[in-house]
């Protein structure tokens, strides 16, 4: 049974909503709207009805409908032009849906870009829950991009300075020490996201985590700091929020994922109290340890959402640490554990599902599949998942809780979504072995944006960056890819303090070990591992992978295929 519909007004005679059904349609005329317009294409997904199907529905239960399909993340000035017309002909109010209803909230904005204050159209959508920052840039400048002057103009731009961006930087450094290089980037404090899970278990200081952004960016390279509102890849050019622009010769794409915290009902009113805690999350991680600490009986839940996340074995690695502490307290007996995952499987790679489940029994963990947390009540200590086993109906289930560890749902930022850069889903569109952006040659991405088929972690983008900078420095030479990336990547799971396995990885599951099996065998638990994890790879992170030092990421000679 799916949820009933819930349109947003963004005007008085408009509101959007994601798809429709066509059961819909009655009740929708019943609350009083008197057209739909699709803009959403037909065929995108496999659970949609067509136009027809729901132009029909509207036509018995006495509404217009109109259809004006738009591909996610190209609407164009003409499909602004385009709604407004639709709208004008239409009766009110209207409905506009697409999968999300981020399509048609565009739309809306820039075709009431003519007409409304900017921070007007800004409020509606955001109260709507659409953000509506990639095209700020368009509606500042009544509906359109003008992008024939620029502010600022750099031989080579890298949108984010995380872990992808900086390394990329450093690599690229290290070939071309004279390159022209700019990073856009916001933030002041730059993280070590990977020791989130050792401070939520009691081994790292948060503050060993962080350092300022201006210490690490590399010597001789542009930092821009703002952030970015849009692309115009045609153009050759960056929108910055403030609706500067930055001109680029190559542009290299890795902002990192959004963390939806908002995605589940009820969290972020009571994130860091109550119980309830996410290691995603640097403040945040420090008050898991005090949950675990504190926790002498009762139920504690660990949560992961649907895939892709950064850091896919972190929801359960949290659990592992927790319930290793209880273990050597002596408390574990006195406490639940339940571990709630979207999913189907505990990791992805069948491989070392064995170790893990020896740790899953070991501390009675009971394992609940195809549950995606909804919404979490922190005063009355309760979570609501969505239930969705197949060949099931699905339903809603409430857990009580004592300590909750949130894994929050992820996406491309919205920036990246609704820009000609993404694919139908949302993220960066690139080859997967050189990195390069299957219809902008001149752009490339690495990192977690992108829609390469491999883990998002820290470890996938230390030899991603090597790549990418290879790849760069061939096409500066007038020369094809050189590089490729074979979608390694890594995840060392913190079983116990004291011992990790040391899961790595490549496309399509492939194992792809660093090390010599007597040093360290991946599918088992070892101490070797851990002491990897707690002390080798912090350094490596911060004096090589962020300064061009590519200690065992040495990139991979393109294989051409034969003729």
């Amino acid at each position: 049974m799916t949820a009933p519909i819930d349109p947003k007004p963004i005007s008085p005679d408009l509101s959007v909503s994601p798809q429709i059904a066509v059961a819909d349609l009655p009740a929708l005329a019943a609350q009083g709207f008197r057209a739909v317009i699709c803009n959403r294409p037909d065929g995108e997904g496999p659970d949609q009805p067509t136009f027809d199907e729901i132009e029909a529905a509207a036509k018995a239960a006495g509404m217009d409908a109109c259809y004006l399909p738009i591909t996610q993340g190209r609407v164009s000035d003409d499909d602004a032009a385009a709604f407004a017309r639709a709208r004008a002909g239409l009766p009110g109010p209207v409905l506009a849906y697409c999968r999300s209803g981020m399509r048609s909230a565009t739309l809306w904005s820039l075709s009431a870009a003519q007409d409304k204050p900017v921070p007007e159209i800004l409020a509606a959508t955001k109260a709507a829950g659409y953000d509506m920052s990639g095209v700020v840039r368009r509606i500042v400048n009544g509906g359109r991009t003008p992008t024939d002057t620029a502010d600022a103009s750099h031989d080579i731009v890298i949108v984010g300075g995380g872990a992808a961006g900086i390394a990329v930087a450093a690599s690229l450094k290290a070939r071309k020490p004279g390159a022209d290089i700019a990073i856009i980037d916001p933030a002041d404090v730059h993280y070590y996201q990977p020791g989130w899970t050792m401070v939520g278990g009691g081994i790292f200081d948060a503050k060993s985590t962080a350092k300022t952004m201006g210490s690490l960016i590399p010597t001789g390279v542009h930092w821009i700091k703002a952030a970015v509102a849009a692309f115009e890849p045609d153009a050759n050019a960056v929108i910055l929020d403030g609706c500067r622009v930055v001109k680029y010769k190559r542009l290299i794409v890795c902002p990192g994922l959004k963390l939806d915290w908002h995605g589940v009902e009820g969290l972020v009113d009571t994130l860091g109290k109550n119980g309830v805690t996410s290691n995603y999350r640097y403040d945040l991680a420090p008050y898991t340890w005090e949950l675990v600490k504190g926790l002498k009986s009762g139920r504690a839940l660990f949560t992961q959402p649907p895939m892709p996340i950064k850091c896919a074995g972190a929801p359960q690695k949290a659990m592992y640490l927790s319930a290793d502490h209880w273990h050597r307290t002596g408390r574990l007996k006195d406490i639940e554990i339940g571990f709630h995952n979207a999913g189907g499987v505990l990791f992805g790679v069948k491989d070392y599902v064995p170790a893990l489940m020896e740790y899953v029994n070991k501390y009675r963990a009971e394992l609940n599949f195809f549950e995606t947390l909804v919404s979490v009540d922190g005063l009355a200590k309760k979570a609501t998942f969505r239930v969705a086993r197949p060949d099931t109906e699905p339903m809603l289930e409430t857990v009580d809780f004592d300590m909750i560890h949130v894994c929050p749902p992820q996406t491309a930022p919205d920036f990246i979504r609704v820009s000609p850069l993404a694919d139908a889903a949302g993220w960066v569109d690139v080859d997967p072995a050189t990195l390069r952006h299957k219809t902008y040659d001149n752009i490339w991405s690495l990192g977690d944006v992108m829609n390469a088929p491999n883990a998002k972690t820290a470890a996938a983008a230390r030899v991603q960056a090597p790549v990418v900078a290879e790849n760069v420095v061939a096409d500066m030479r007038g020369k094809s890819p050189v590089a490729q990336y074979d979608g390694y990547g890594s995840c060392p799971l913190t079983v116990e303090r004291g011992k990790i396995v040391l899961a790595e990885f490549g496309y399509g599951g492939t194992l792809k070990p660093s090390f010599p099996k007597w040093l360290i065998d991946g599918t088992k638990p070892t101490r070797a591992a851990w002491l990897l994890k707690e002390r080798i790879l912090p350094p490596v992170y911060w004096r090589a992978m962020l300064r061009g030092r590519e200690w065992m990421a040495r990139p991979e000679a393109l294989k051409v295929a034969a003729e």
